[in-house]
Formats: C-alpha cells, structure tokens, sequence
C-alpha cells in the first residue's frame, strides 16, 4: 500500500474516533499517534496524515456546507460517519490542498477508494457524486493534465433521458435615491451569484421564484420581467446524473433594508452591491450574461 493512501486511511480511522466522540478536539492528536503506532508501525513520514487531520479539524465548517449543498437531501448528521469523514478529506485536499502536491483527480479517486474500503455498499458511489459534483462547480481543474490518448472515453448520455429538477432564480434589484443596487449572495466557493431555488411540485416557475428569494434573503420581491433560462447537467449522489433548467426573472425588492441571508446551503454571505461595484466582483460565467441582461433592462426603464 502506498504510503500517502495508508496515510490517508489512517488519517479517516482518527477522524471517525474523533467524529465518534462528538468532534472534541482534546486528545486528537494521541488519537493519531495511536493509530499510526497500531496500524502503520512502519510509516516513514507521518507529517502527510497529520496535516490531512488538522486541516479537516479547522475547516469543517466550511467543508460541511459544501457537503449539504452537493448533497442536499442529506444533512450532515444524516450520513454515516465513514461516509463524512471521507468527503471530509477529499474536500480539503481539493480545497485547501496543493494540487500540484494532491492533484484533483487523484484526491477524488483516494476518496473513492477509501469510501468502498471502510463504507458500506453504496459508499463509493454516493463519495464520487458528491466529489465529482464539486470538482465540476470548481471548473474541473487538471482535467488536460492528462495526455489524451490515456484518458477513459466517457460515455454519452443523451440529455433527453435524463429527469429534470425546475430551478427558478432571479437579479434582485433595488433604487435609491437614483442609486440601483443588486443582491447577490457568496456561495463557498469565493464566487458571488445568484439567489436561486428548487421550483417545488405544483408550483410554476414565478412562484417558485419569489418563495425562494424569500425564504433565502428574507426579502419581498416583484417580478418585473423574464431574462431567459440556463441548463446544464448535475450529478446527483443518490439519483445520478440529472438536467437542471433554471428560469431567471428580473425582481425588484421595495425595502432593501431586509436582506438578510437565512437559508444557507453552501452560502455564507449576501449583500447589495452599486452597478459599479458589480463589475469588480468574482462570479461564474454563466451567470455573467443573466447580470448583464438583468442590468440593461434596469437601465433602459
């Protein structure tokens, strides 16, 4: 066994005793010791394991969310503690990582492997949604790293088999005082975007809308005009692979004193920003176009 995967393993047996014992810091590191004394007598370097711990301790918050928002019908304190654990590891090391150290794809198929070795049946399989989820959301970094004749051939699905999950999301606008001002929310990530949400059955897509933007921002929109839709194709980590349309509406909010954001889900911030101030932001492509939409119906009324 490599000495990074048995380190890795070692690092996930810790982080499960720890996990065990209600996440108390005290003692983890004569957890660690112990481990690497019983089960790894003749590991050469044990900097790798401990480092994996620490990092997993000092940013599991940040990494939790990510969790519940890839995997979203799983609260943390749902999945099993290997299960946890193990996208635990896998998000730091492509988080917070040194991919020229981890690469990204060689952090995911570690996960993998150690999900089926300590898991249960559906362990591998619901580890690989939710990294490979999170790798695509980052921009698959490394993905032509790898000479192309020895990448695998992936296989075709036509997107028109796939079910479909109806999203609705708006560019929610306020004017004061000649002053137009959008409300963007931070996802994890570093990125501002979008307020969007699930359109739920029985519903169309405004009302799905404007319940969503209440319940994330707490604020009270009207919808003011249509800016188009975007599709693109998710994996899911118990459904598989899934087709996600989401509609997005022009809304404008008359008190933008209530912003506030209440439902998080791998966000960790909202706020208004100046039109100006807009351009200066970190934000994913496919959303640059809808802003833009958004913004030249604003200016032209």
């Amino acid at each position: 066994m490599a000495n990074r995967h048995l380190s890795r393993s070692i690092a996930l047996q810790s982080l499960f005793e720890w996990d065990f014992h209600d996440a108390k810091s005290e003692g983890l590191g004569a957890i660690v010791d112990q481990n690497i004394e019983e089960f790894a007598p003749g590991l050469d370097d044990t900097r790798f394991t401990k480092a994996l711990v620490a990092s997993v301790v000092e940013h599991r918050d940040k990494l939790d969310q990510v969790i519940e928002k890839f995997a979203p019908d799983w609260p943390i304190g749902q999945i099993g503690i290997v299960d946890r654990n193990v996208l635990r590891i896998g998000l730091v090391e492509l988080l917070f990582g040194d991919p020229g150290e981890v690469p990204a794809k060689v952090a995911i198929n570690e996960s993998i492997e150690l999900a089926k070795t300590f898991g249960g049946e559906s362990s591998g399989k619901f580890v690989n949604g939710v990294l490979g989820s999170v790798y695509r959301e980052m921009g698959e970094p490394g993905k032509d790293d790898v000479p192309a004749k020895k990448r695998r051939v992936k296989e075709e699905v036509d997107p028109k088999t796939l079910p479909i999950e109806k999203l609705g999301g708006a560019v929610v606008f306020s004017r004061d005082h000649g002053t137009v001002r959008l409300a963007l929310v931070h996802d994890v990530f570093g990125y501002w975007t979008l307020s969007k949400g699930h359109v739920e059955e029985g519903e169309n897509e405004r009302e799905g809308t404007l319940r969503e933007i209440k319940e994330e921002l707490s604020l009270d929109v009207t919808i003011v005009d249509d800016l188009g839709r975007n599709e693109y194709i998710a994996s899911h980590p118990e459904k598989g692979k899934v087709r996600k349309q989401v509609a997005y509406f022009l809304a404008e909010a008359r008190d933008r004193s209530r912003l506030k954001l209440t439902k998080e889900g791998g966000l960790d911030q909202a706020s208004w920003f100046t039109l100006e101030e807009v351009g200066e932001l970190r934000m994913y492509d496919d959303i640059i176009p809808i802003i833009t939409a958004g913004i030249k119906k604003i200016v032209s009324t």
